[in-house]
């Protein structure tokens, strides 16, 4: 196993590692698509600069959290699908945000939820964190039937300054995660 196929975590389909500064390219392919960034970033099309600076954004949270939006693979070729993974939030109380991010040709093929799957059960067994929060662009109506689908709770609007609106947001915490963990 080479080092970009390290993971550190998978799923049935998918493999999980964490972004290198060689990565430009792969993350290009991700955010440099409006398709993919037109719910999260209301400057339009991003330059290759502009998503440097993305990368570089999700390098430092790694250094200094632990954590990061982890690029994500398919694990029977290797190829590049999106990223999911956790920002810091509130560190302080162990809330961290959830967030995914699928390349476009990939929509509509149960990725997504599984990556927040194989996510949720990395924070809340493996981090040990208390609760996620997650906000979503009031027009991506696909982001809400997820978290609603996996038991996250709306809480507020919240202002997200990237895209200039206000995000309905939840909450879903370590508690409600083990009690749904013994349900199933």
């Amino acid at each position: 196993m080479n080092e970009s196929t390290a993971y550190f975590l998978t799923t049935k389909r998918l493999g999980f590692r964490v972004w290198k500064e060689t990565d430009l390219d792969l993350a290009f392919g991700l955010w440099g698509d409006y398709g993919v960034t037109q719910f999260i970033d209301a400057r339009g099309h991003l330059s290759r600069v502009q998503v440097q600076e993305i990368l570089a954004k999700e390098l430092a949270t790694a250094k200094t959290y632990g954590v990061q939006y982890w690029p994500v693979f398919l694990l029977g070729d290797g190829e590049h699908i999106g990223c999911c993974g956790l920002r810091p939030h509130k560190v302080s109380e162990k809330v961290y945000e959830l967030g995914v991010h699928i390349r476009l040709k990939h929509w509509g093929k149960g990725f997504a939820s599984e990556a927040v799957r194989g996510v949720i059960s990395y924070a809340f067994g493996t981090l040990g964190i208390s609760a996620l929060f997650a906000g979503r662009n009031p027009r991506n109506e696909a982001s809400r039937h997820l978290l609603n689908k996996l038991g996250f709770k709306y809480t507020h609007a919240e202002y997200y300054s990237p895209t200039g609106l206000n995000h309905p947001s939840y909450l879903f915490t370590a508690r409600e995660y083990a009690s749904l963990k013994t349900k199933t």
